[in-house]
């Protein structure tokens, strides 16, 4: 992958974790869509930083034929990127909140489940789409649907 697209896949990766948080974490909580919001852009864009960082050195490790890999190394990699983030999350958790080490592990719990979860499908989809994309312009075909006449 090239920076751009490494760029574009984090924000893309965020920009629709947040449309599935806000919403989702303000009916679970009771907290305004405002505070929610507020805290949840604040984690992401920690997550951003640390997933360009994260996939930068696991592509080098595991290789950047990112579309061979199997199920069993997708969970690895998902696994492996949320408890890297537990170690930036729950510190900031714990000021922004003002609350104590367990309750934060109790939340980041449930953001860590969502995420493991959220991490998989979104790059498997990703990874699927890219390469898709990838066979038509090699074909010399368009990405973009025919248009009807």
């Amino acid at each position: 992958m090239t920076i751009k697209e490494r760029i574009f896949h984090s924000v893309l990766f965020e920009m629709v974790a947040l449309v599935i948080l806000i919403p989702l974490g303000s009916a679970l909580t009771g907290q305004g869509a405002a505070a929610m919001a507020t805290m949840v852009v604040s984690l992401a864009v920690i997550a951003m930083v640390w997933n360009y960082l994260f996939n930068l050195a696991f592509d080098n490790v595991f290789g950047q034929e990112r579309i061979q890999r199997g199920l069993g190394l997708r969970i690895f990699h998902g696994f492996s990127f949320e408890m890297g983030l537990v170690v930036f999350t729950v510190p900031f958790l714990m000021w922004h909140l003002r609350a104590g080490f367990w309750e934060v592990m109790l939340l980041d719990l449930g953001f860590i489940i969502f995420f493991l979860i959220y991490a998989i499908i979104f790059n498997w989809s990703y990874d699927q789409l890219r390469a898709f994309c990838q066979r038509r312009m090699k074909a010399g075909l368009s990405i973009q649907s025919p248009t009807r006449g």
